[in-house]
């Protein structure tokens, strides 16, 4: 089995990504619920039997609400930064399986080596991931980074030179300030600490592609403040026409970043 690099669902109302490589399979973030988390790895052709590990980024809903129900039939660690803890106190179906870990950690988990970095974002804790797969051809680098409201030195350290990255793309800064969102929420998700808006997002897709960077995955947009054609527009203007493969994650169905075959 070759490598595959997919989104299950992205955006406000869940997140879940899975990469399945020769040595197994983990799973980043599990939103929405049980039943929509099974039908999409159906749909993926993701076999539960095979997912070594969760990954979870933070403790918000939409990135942990399929846990509590789907970790009851597929029990498996699940490897989040230890300030989200509070957040599962008296879940008894996921308190068992929780491995909690400073915002800075290297550990191989199924054959990869995932390594978490902070992001800057208004959760109790926030990390994004960088994960070296071995391959047949060499070690394939993915990075991770949704959920942030600015890009730190530490967010393109753990993305630049990754072969894909995953990363946020979230709103619209005219669509967001024009909206109907309530002064509060506008200042939130537009803050440092709220989510990557679709220039800042471009800005540093253009240096990750030049460090390398060949598959780019547009994460996390907004219903209300994006459309995947804004988004992509963006990046594309950013990064040009030199080869780079950019797709926009569906919200709810699956998005394939990178298959074997592709390479």
């Amino acid at each position: 089995m070759g490598l595959r690099i997919l989104s299950l669902y992205s955006g406000s109302s869940g997140n879940a990504f899975a990469i399945c490589a020769p040595s197994g399979t983990l799973l980043i973030d599990a939103g929405k619920n049980a039943k929509h988390l099974n039908a999409a790895l159906t749909e993926g052709g993701v076999d539960p039997a095979r997912i070594g590990a969760i990954l979870l980024t933070h403790e918000h809903s939409d990135h942990v609400s399929a846990l509590a129900v789907w970790i009851k039939k597929h029990p498996m660690p699940i490897h989040l930064p230890t300030a989200c803890l509070p957040r599962f106190a008296g879940e008894t179906s996921v308190e068992p399986h929780l491995c909690p870990h400073p915002p800075i950690w290297t550990q191989e988990i199924c054959g990869m080596t995932v390594t978490s970095f902070p992001t800057p974002h208004d959760s109790r804790g926030s990390v994004g991931y960088r994960i070296e797969i071995p391959t047949e051809q060499g070690v394939f680098r993915l990075g991770y980074a949704t959920d942030l409201g600015y890009v730190t030195p530490e967010v393109e350290q753990g993305l630049f030179g990754c072969d894909a990255v995953i990363l946020e793309s979230n709103h619209d800064p005219e669509m967001l300030q024009t909206g109907s969102y309530p002064y509060e929420l506008k200042r939130r998700i537009a803050s440092r600490r709220g989510h990557l808006s679709n220039p800042d997002s471009a800005c540093l897709a253009s240096r990750l592609c030049a460090s390398g960077t060949r598959y780019l995955l547009l994460a996390h947009l907004s219903r209300e403040n994006n459309t995947p054609d804004i988004a992509f527009d963006e990046c594309f203007g950013a990064v040009g026409d030199d080869g780079v493969c950019i797709r926009v994650a569906h919200p709810d169905a699956i998005t394939v970043l990178f298959e074997e075959e592709d390479a």
